[in-house]
């Protein structure tokens, strides 16, 4: 068994991790190890935007995780993808830079954590922000994270936004200003029509610095507590154990699956159910691998006529032959497309004070994700409820890291989640039945046009429905007082000294939006914590 030594050792190079890794030795002061369970973001794949597509249930890039079956889904089980690669799920997601709503924030304010409110992050979010804007006092300009605006346009999307106008969605040019209301297309994470993920905005930079150390194929087994505070990690690197020593801070960075599996395997958990696996209790945590929360979208798909979809596009070898063309001269046109290009935020009804659903639309259609697109031209109005109210959890079923925690998401466990599910179909079908929709003459393919009432919609929200990769909370950040409560608002787990998690798991609630320029902006306010006197 062979030791490293850093000051400090980051568990896990995604979207928080990378941020991190740069954060910590920037200013050469400090020894940083960043750990990666995955390999090298050195695929084509990687980078190209639409490569999701083909990385997403690859275990190249894939940890290929499975919930359990959900009574919610009736009876499903679904594929739940999580980036197996420095960059973590930014190098494979949907690019899409969503800050959430400024009730979010305030709601975590309101919650005890001071320093969290909408005023309180969002400089973090400038600070770190490249907008094609420019510097405002919303957007920041110069960041190592690139925001820009999609590179194609589709006119079957540019309708959607007249009719969504018509059913009473205002259009949107800015998702995020604190309120993200309206219709419009999203901005990108990309640069010039390339991928721009967490390791390229914010590891490359930082690779050349002498006290900043990358491993990969490095998987995290447990944290080394001694005396109540983190002293390092025991991993597996080349097939032997080693242990890696940190004389500040271990933090863990592995993701809302991932993190909490490490404290669980740590000792740091609940006691009974650690004692259960054979596992000694180091600190009983009862809320690790708890409050796991998650953005279900439905996926209704109308058939439409005389327009351009990709449905139709990808048949053809001569125009998939001219999209690579396109991209590899000019780094346009489809190869560029985030799996979804339109949004839309609203409220499902009106005892919600701010959007409460949120739309994907795409211009293509498939029965399920890694199924081949439709051969019929058809556009799909995914809609997802933004803060649900069910809960689910993340827990290890046994001391080996080789084996996969088990994941029961728990959706459309309440009768609100279920409500909502029903009015989030009706909605886009309102939107689709607006007169500026008529001319493409619409047909609901699915969920189906009978199925009408709450019961029935309820129902087929269970067929229909699957994860938009956000999970979040499973080590919730809360007061000392909350038994729930994971980390302090500092990000420090409760009992052990030494030891941070700065990744989604410390949301206490979910964003109102795509979850992983959040992560960014922990791991921001995060560096800043632990750099400070």
């Amino acid at each position: 068994m062979s030791s490293m030594e850093f000051d400090f050792v980051v568990c896990g190079g995604g979207s928080a991790g990378c941020v991190l890794a740069n954060r910590l030795s920037e200013n050469g002061k400090y020894s940083v190890a960043l750990l990666e369970a995955g390999g090298k973001d050195n695929w084509i794949w990687f980078h190209i935007p639409v490569g999701y597509l083909f990385a997403i249930g690859n275990p190249r890039a894939d940890w290929m995780f499975r919930t359990q079956p959900s009574d919610g889904l009736n009876g499903r089980e679904l594929a739940y993808p999580r980036g197996k690669v420095l960059g973590g799920s930014s190098a494979i997601n949907a690019m899409i830079y969503m800050r959430g709503q400024a009730a979010d924030y305030n709601r975590w304010r309101d919650a005890g954590l001071e320093g969290w409110g909408w005023d309180d992050v969002l400089p973090i979010f400038k600070k770190h922000e490249d907008n094609w804007r420019g510097a405002s006092a919303l957007h920041g300009a110069g960041g190592e994270w690139r925001v820009e605006q999609p590179r194609l346009r589709w006119e079957v999307l540019d309708t959607f936004i007249e009719a969504a106008e018509s059913a009473g969605i205002p259009k949107s040019d800015d998702f995020n200003t604190g309120s993200n209301e309206g219709c419009g297309y999203f901005d990108v994470n990309q640069k010039t029509g390339r991928r721009w993920s967490s390791a390229r905005g914010f590891l490359k930079p930082a690779l050349k610095r002498p006290n900043l150390t990358v491993l990969t194929s490095t998987m995290v087994d447990r944290v080394i507590v001694a005396d109540g505070k983190a002293v390092g990690v025991q991993v597996m690197r080349n097939g032997c154990s080693e242990v890696i020593r940190a004389r500040r801070e271990v933090v863990l960075s592995s993701g809302a699956v991932a993190s909490p599996a490490i404290l669980e395997r740590s000792g740091l958990g609940d006691g009974a159910r650690l004692q259960g696996l054979g596992i000694d209790v180091v600190q009983h945590l009862p809320g690790v691998g708890q409050n796991l929360q998650d953005h279900l979208q439905l996926r209704p798909i109308y058939k439409v006529h005389d327009v351009p979809t990709m449905n139709m596009r990808y048949q053809s070898l001569f125009r998939r032959g001219m999209m690579g063309a396109e991209y590899l001269f000019r780094r346009r046109g489809a190869l560029t497309m985030a799996p979804s290009q339109l949004g839309a935020f609203t409220r499902s009804s009106e005892r919600h004070e701010t959007p409460n659903i949120q739309f994907h639309i795409q211009p293509l259609s498939l029965d399920k994700f890694g199924d081949a697109m439709h051969k019929f031209p058809a556009i799909t109005v995914s809609v997802c409820n933004l803060r649900p109210e069910s809960r689910g959890a993340v827990h290890v079923t046994s001391k080996d890291p080789a084996v996969a925690p088990q994941i029961a998401p728990n959706y459309l466990a309440t009768d609100g989640d279920r409500q909502t599910a029903a009015e989030s179909i009706r909605w886009a079908r309102k939107v689709m039945s607006q007169p500026a929709m008529a001319k493409y003459r619409p047909e609901e393919y699915r969920p189906g046009a009978h199925l009408v009432s709450d019961t029935e919609l309820a129902q087929v929200a269970g067929d229909i429905g699957t994860t938009i990769f956000h999970p979040v909370g499973t080590a919730k950040m809360g007061v000392r007082t909350d038994p729930s409560a994971v980390v302090d608002g500092t990000l420090k787990v409760f009992g052990v000294e030494g030891l941070r998690v700065v990744d989604a798991s410390a949301m206490p609630f979910i964003t109102s939006g795509n979850t992983n320029s959040p992560t960014i902006m922990i791991a921001e306010k995060a560096a800043i914590s632990m750099l400070s006197p």
